[in-house]
């Protein structure tokens, strides 16, 4: 009993970087967005909380000045993909390369130092003491709350039951029709990318301040690679994105507990786990049951600038 209560423990915790990561993806890329610089922003994010959380010993202001940090990067790109038009892929590339590579040599004064202050689990009276729920949904630190109850219903909310919502996904669909109807299409892509990219720093943020508190270069791992391609199989809803995300933390919580009990599989295969489980979860269920090319279809116009002298 507690080893499954501590695989879904750990779950939920492991899986909260891709949840977070990839509800920021999931914003840009309704909006018709491709945003491959998940990786550069979540590394970024990620040096800045360590950064933050060491001079004020604050990780909400860690967290905060994450999500800020993101948010102007966000703004950057945004400008140059929405109302510059250069190529999506292309920058998204290099954002990640920049990324990456400036957290790395941020983030040479703080290798190896421990988070002196991280979020920590917060026990819900009475509730915590269901067994196993209680140990596992009611124990956790306040940001697994946030990505995985109130910011995917929020979004939800927003996307699908309303008109703002409805126009939000007019523009990802057919930009030059959503434009004839009087809606601002340039307006809605570039907040709503500038968004997801501070959403997707938070990620980073949060994976060194409640789920590896300390930094390392490479420590986010190609999480963000993964959280693309979680918003294909989630087929863009937020909703899915999160169950997705919470699946693949069940993957890798089994590959950390299969090093600790000394499972007879290779350390490496262990590791290599959650990302076999993003190639499986993205070709099988395409390849099996063909209703999912459907149901994984992207926006008409994603990955397409916006031109409305051609509409």
């Amino acid at each position: 009993m507690d080893l499954i209560a501590g695989i879904l423990h750990t779950s939920l915790l492991a899986g909260g970087v891709l949840a977070l990561a990839a509800l920021g993806e999931v914003l840009a890329e309704r909006v018709g967005v491709v945003n491959l610089g998940v990786e550069g922003l979540m590394a970024l994010g990620a040096i800045t909380g360590i950064a933050a959380v060491v001079t004020t010993r604050s990780p909400t202001a860690g967290f905060a000045l994450a999500l800020a940090v993101g948010f102007v990067v966000g703004m950057v790109f945004a400008a140059i993909t929405v109302y510059l038009r250069a190529n999506q892929v292309l920058c998204g590339l290099a954002l990640t390369l920049m990324g990456t590579g400036f957290a790395a040599t941020i983030g040479k004064a703080y290798s190896g130092i421990p988070a002196p202050a991280t979020f920590t689990g917060v026990e819900i009276p009475y509730l915590s003491s269901i067994p196993l729920i209680g140990q596992v949904l009611f124990t956790q630190n306040l940001l697994v709350y946030l990505i995985y109850i109130i910011l995917p219903v929020l979004l939800h909310v927003l996307m699908f039951r309303t008109r703002h919502g409805l126009n939000l996904r007019a523009v990802g669909e057919n930009p030059a029709a959503a434009d004839a109807a009087g809606i601002a299409v340039q307006r809605i892509r570039f907040w709503y990318v500038t968004a997801g990219a501070a959403l997707a720093a938070g990620a980073g943020a949060y994976l060194t301040l409640a789920f590896v508190p300390s930094w390392s270069e490479g420590v986010v791992a190609g999480r963000g690679w993964i959280a693309v391609a979680l918003v294909i199989f989630a087929g863009y809803r937020p909703l899915n994105a999160v169950l997705a995300a919470l699946l693949f933390g069940v993957i890798t919580s089994l590959g950390f507990v299969g090093q600790a009990r000394n499972w007879p599989i290779a350390a490496p295969v262990l590791s290599m786990l959650p990302y076999l489980g993003t190639i499986a979860f993205i070709v099988v269920p395409v390849v099996a049951w063909h209703r999912m090319r459907q149901a994984m279809a992207a926006p008409a116009a994603l990955g397409i600038p916006y031109y409305r002298d051609l509409r």
